[in-house]
């Protein structure tokens, strides 16, 4: 059985129910192109990047009133998760003036620092609504990276991860947010560093 993976980059890495997407920003992912080898030769694979839900900027759906605040959820907005969700949007970003994304091609920079954001995680996405599955059995992905501005002491990490496709849209009742909203990541650390975990 295959497991399903989802490619992300990681500079930098709290618990709410359901996302929804936001609408004061639109979101308009950056295409990114890839490469995937068959008994033909390589073909060009047509991609985007997607920015992970944790980055981005939940507000009241009726306003401009931040739902989470330096480390914590407020209070006042969020007292349960029940209420958080039906209160909370997940918002559209602007990738290049707020992040320090952007893609030239077949490649991509991330900047540790723009503006007051630090560091960012991203994925690959098939389309805009669904993350790239790879399924690396007998199979081999290849990258380079680019660290020679890198100082030292900082992580720069590429990883496959299990992720629905979708973002978890199908299996999480109420999650309309999914992949295009970066929805859908989960390690070790999700009860205590992640903000929206299965929909929630």
């Amino acid at each position: 059985m295959y497991r399903r993976a989802a490619f992300s980059s990681l500079l930098l890495a709290s618990l709410a129910s359901a996302q929804h997407p936001g609408t004061l920003i639109p979101e308009v992912h950056p295409s990114l192109s890839w490469s995937k080898y068959t008994p033909s030769g390589f073909t060009t694979q047509s991609g985007k990047v997607v920015l992970d839900v944790n980055w981005r900027w939940s507000h009241t759906s009726t306003g401009y009133t931040d739902c989470y605040r330096g480390n914590t959820w407020d209070a006042t907005v969020c007292p349960d998760r029940t209420t958080c969700t039906a209160n909370c949007v997940v918002e559209g970003v602007n990738y290049v003036t707020d992040f320090g994304i952007s893609t030239n091609y077949d490649a991509v920079k991330l900047k540790w620092l723009q503006g007051s954001t630090v560091g960012a995680r991203i994925y690959l996405l098939q389309n805009d609504n669904t993350y790239q599955i790879f399924k690396p059995l007998a199979q081999e992905i290849a990258f380079d990276v680019e660290l020679s501005t890198v100082p030292c002491g900082m992580a720069a990490v590429a990883q496959l991860t299990e992720m629905a496709p979708d973002g978890g849209m199908s299996t999480e009742p109420g999650n309309t947010a999914g992949a295009k909203y970066g929805v859908g990541y989960c390690n070790a650390q999700c009860p205590r560093d992640l903000k929206w975990v299965k929909g929630k």
